[in-house]
């Protein structure tokens, strides 16, 4: 935590200009931020850009966060870390445990919501409707990361102020999960009610309308995290911002089957809500999900043998005569080694949409990660709609049934007499939303939203499913472990624990920082 003191801004020449490019380009040198600094908007627009490149900085992390666990996705070489965290058998000394970089977007994030009024009071010419908008921003991103962080951890160490000079306090004790998640929501809250939060922006140079936060994604935002706290009212109710919007620049599902791989490339869709956004032409960006999601024979990630099942499962129900979307060549692509085909993950690596020409390959690793999309909400509701009760199950079927259709598959028929809750999760919603949004980060967090709801009923139905699809850890093994529901969640890494002499290791890890 005391690294977190440091400020990361750009020195000198703060924007090139006033593109979105230059903001989310801009690389942060480790100066501190003094009051001395905040003099005029372009101060706190040099800051905003600096939690979009900690937001691109974690990539790699989250998203291994949200699959690995979750066994869709999996390691089998390369990376010793990841192969622990997907066997459960982490004990905090990985670096997969660091949390640094999510807490520098929270910095960035906390230092734009404490000076960015008295910026305002002293720039004539930064009205009120931009601070908003950069507030709201910096709302978002604070939320999200603490969104990100207590579905991995439960419990952190809740910081709301600003870490700017060494006389700021960094031996911070951990906040409970219903207080995080409190505050969480209070901040999206505070972003809409401020009015500030944009629809588009009008300089859209670098699709800024999908790679800087919006309204709609904080509509996005407050019905997941609604969704994770079992307010399935409040889910719905933010879903339909979205979904029923008639604002002429509202991201809006893809109905196209074709258009389904524009999500991915070029990317910035209009089904797109949020995405964080590389360029490897212009900026030579790199470490997003297509560099990470390798391809061959032996890629660092591929699908587990239960999802590559799936997967075809998926392509031998496409509709005769049509053509297959999110199967082969959409989320993935096989590499072929003798008698041991590899399920190679294919939806960042994609390099054309012409269904002539489907296996070129994008010529720079700069696709980008979508945090949120339509689709992704529209499966929000159908889950709560299923939490809700059997009255709804129907209306949810026809959401899944859009995203079907788009995929050229049949549509699902619901013989409502002969389903329950467990059916509607294991049969529809949660295979829907395994395929439709395989490898963008949400595997393990679906599952655990199943474990825990309704009281933890569908726990043990719960860990059957990572046994399921986990390839590399003993079946016994997995029941024992996801037993004790804090194995669910990840070490905190003992460096926090040595620095911060307040913080207490998680309890199924056994360690805290006095011992």
């Amino acid at each position: 935590m005391k690294k977190l003191i440091y400020i990361g801004i750009m020195a000198g020449s703060l924007l090139l200009n006033s593109s979105c490019s230059d903001w989310l380009d801009l690389l942060p040198k480790n100066e501190q931020v003094t009051d001395a600094y905040w003099k005029s908007k372009e101060d706190v627009e040099a800051v905003i850009a600096s939690g979009y490149y900690y937001m691109r900085s974690s990539c790699q992390s989250l998203l291994k966060w949200g699959e690995l666990r979750g066994a869709s996705i999996c390691t089998l070489t390369g990376d010793k870390d990841g192969m622990k965290l997907q066997n459960f058998q982490l004990d905090g000394t990985e670096s997969i445990c660091k949390w640094e970089n999510i807490y520098q977007v929270i910095n960035m994030a906390n230092v734009v919501i404490a000076h960015a009024p008295g910026v305002h009071e002293i720039d004539d010419t930064y009205t009120e409707g931009a601070m908003n908008a950069h507030l709201s921003e910096a709302y978002f991103m604070r939320a999200l990361m603490y969104f990100y962080l207590v579905r991995n951890f439960k419990e952190v160490p809740l910081v709301t102020t600003p870490y700017e000079d060494d006389s700021t306090p960094f031996s911070i004790a951990k906040s409970s999960e219903e207080e995080i998640l409190k505050q969480v929501k209070a901040d999206v809250q505070t972003a809409l009610d401020s009015g500030g939060a944009k629809e588009f922006y009008d300089n859209d140079n670098w699709n800024a309308s999908k790679g800087r936060v919006t309204k709609w994604a904080l509509y996005a935002l407050m019905s997941e995290v609604s969704l994770w706290t079992e307010d399935y009212d409040t889910c719905i109710k933010y879903a339909d911002l979205l979904i029923n919007a008639t604002a002429s620049r509202r991201p809006a599902f893809i109905t196209i089957p074709e258009n389904w791989y524009t999500i991915f490339n070029p990317g910035n869709s209009n089904e797109s809500i949020f995405e964080v956004n590389w360029d490897g032409n212009t900026y030579n960006q790199t470490g997003g999900p297509s560099a990470m999601y390798t391809t061959g024979t032996n890629p660092n990630y591929q699908y587990s043998t239960k999802m590559s099942e799936d997967l075809e499962n998926d392509y031998m129900e496409v509709i005769t005569g049509k053509d297959a979307v999110r199967s082969w060549y959409g989320a993935s692509i096989i590499y072929n080694d003798g008698e041991n085909p590899v399920y190679c993950i294919w939806k960042y690596k994609m390099g054309d949409t012409d269904p002539t020409n489907l296996e070129a390959m994008r010529l720079k690793d700069d696709a980008n990660w979508i945090i949120y999309r339509m689709a992704d909400i529209m499966l929000m509701k159908a889950e709560a709609l299923i939490w809700k009760g059997k009255e709804n199950w129907q209306e949810a079927v026809d959401i899944m049934n859009q995203i079907r259709t788009r995929a050229n598959l049949p549509e699902k028929t619901l013989v409502l007499d002969e389903e329950d809750e467990s059916s509607m999760m294991e049969n529809y919603l949660l295979p829907e939303r395994n395929i439709e949004l395989a490898a963008e980060g949400k595997r393990w967090y679906d599952m655990i939203r199943y474990a825990k709801s309704k009281n933890y009923a569908h726990k043990s139905a719960f860990i059957t499913l990572v046994q399921q699809y986990n390839m590399t850890a003993n079946a016994s093994w997995i029941r024992s472990v996801l037993q004790n529901e804090y194995a669910w969640y990840l070490p905190i890494h003992a460096d926090e624990i040595e620095n911060n002499n307040l913080l207490v290791q998680n309890p199924y890890y056994g360690i805290t920082g006095n011992n």
